[in-house]
């Protein structure tokens, strides 16, 4: 499972908030309590004293009556202290430390692996980075309404484009539910608004809850940032080296409205290099098209299309434009 460097800066930045504003809590608290129970600052001078004074005892290799001496002191101090909490009418757990997480008491990370409650935040940058792909905000599988496809017999195929699109949508669900590294490619391809960009957008949210890295994006903005990065004069082509990694590097890429960018050369040696890495790497794509595969053919070199039709799962969608039918509903 690969984890977008620059979605966990954005997570860890906002749990690092977050675990200031707790410390800022923590330290109203003990103010207050020092104002009504002054002796307790002493006291946890003291004590705090004592610590170090046991760290030191034992790295100094001091004999176990030294260490126990200092320890006997230690809880002797920790007991007055629990006593003056106690005269000034407060509980013992308002002054502790009151970590927002105790496993990894709130550095975010759990030995080298980030802890679970960064990834919690994470998953939230997950979805302001998908915003754009969740323009409705109702792009779920259970919102997802087969009756708006024609029932009837479809004269080329024999199938109704409804029952086309059961399959098609049983299959998405399947897809989104056991994503991983094993999973296929998948290329979505037929008219305007049947539903492709909808269905990419239910894959994207419940894959993307489950913890893997997504990325979202056109096809003419995704070559945009290959452009910027091989033919900018400029040295400050940072952010668009960095949008081409996550491109490359992310568990699962949905590439939006392949051949509505103006095709060059470029473009078609972009394409290749991003669908390559992605395979060679064994990282997933989703394509979305609205061109047959035959006109696809005619735009795209024989390489980018054998692997379009080896190593990816197509998933033709039929029908009218939907949109149009909820309008009219």
């Amino acid at each position: 499972m690969s984890i977008d460097g620059k979605l966990l800066a954005r997570a860890k930045a906002a749990h690092d908030a977050m675990r200031r504003h707790n410390e800022e809590l923590y330290e109203r608290r003990l103010e207050r309590v020092y104002a009504r129970a002054p002796l307790v600052r002493t006291l946890d001078v003291e004590i705090r004293a004592t610590m170090s004074e046991l760290v030191n005892a034992a790295l100094s290799q001091a004999g176990n009556e030294k260490i126990e001496e200092i320890r006997r002191k230690n809880l002797e101090l920790q007991e007055e202290r629990r006593v003056q909490l106690m005269m000034a009418g407060l509980p013992e757990e308002y002054v502790e430390d009151g970590y927002m997480c105790d496993i990894c008491r709130d550095t975010g990370f759990n030995g080298v692996e980030p802890c679970d409650c960064l990834m919690e935040l994470y998953i939230e940058e997950q979805k302001k980075s998908l915003s754009s792909l969740f323009k409705l905000g109702n792009e779920t599988f259970d919102s997802f309404d087969l009756l708006f496809y024609d029932d009837s017999l479809d004269p080329d195929t024999g199938v109704s484009p409804r029952r086309s699109m059961e399959i098609i949508y049983e299959t998405c669900v399947e897809y989104a539910r056991k994503f991983n590294m094993k999973s296929m490619n998948l290329f979505f391809n037929g008219a305007p608004g049947l539903g492709k960009t909808f269905l990419s957008a239910c894959i994207a949210r419940v894959v993307a809850e489950n913890g893997f890295s997504v990325v979202y994006d056109m096809a003419s903005s995704i070559f945009a940032q290959f452009e910027e990065v091989k033919f900018s004069r400029s040295d400050d082509t940072e952010d668009a080296r960095s949008e081409v990694k996550r491109y490359l590097e992310c568990d699962l890429l949905i590439l939006d409205d392949l051949g509505t960018e103006m095709t060059t050369s470029f473009t078609v040696s972009a394409l290749y290099e991003l669908i390559n890495t992605r395979l060679i790497t064994n990282k997933k794509t989703i394509v979305n098209s609205n061109l047959t595969m035959g006109e696809l053919n005619k735009r795209y070199s024989m390489q980018i299309m054998s692997r379009f039709e080896g190593e990816y799962q197509v998933l033709t969608f039929r029908g009218d434009d939907i949109r149009k039918k909820r309008n009219v509903i």
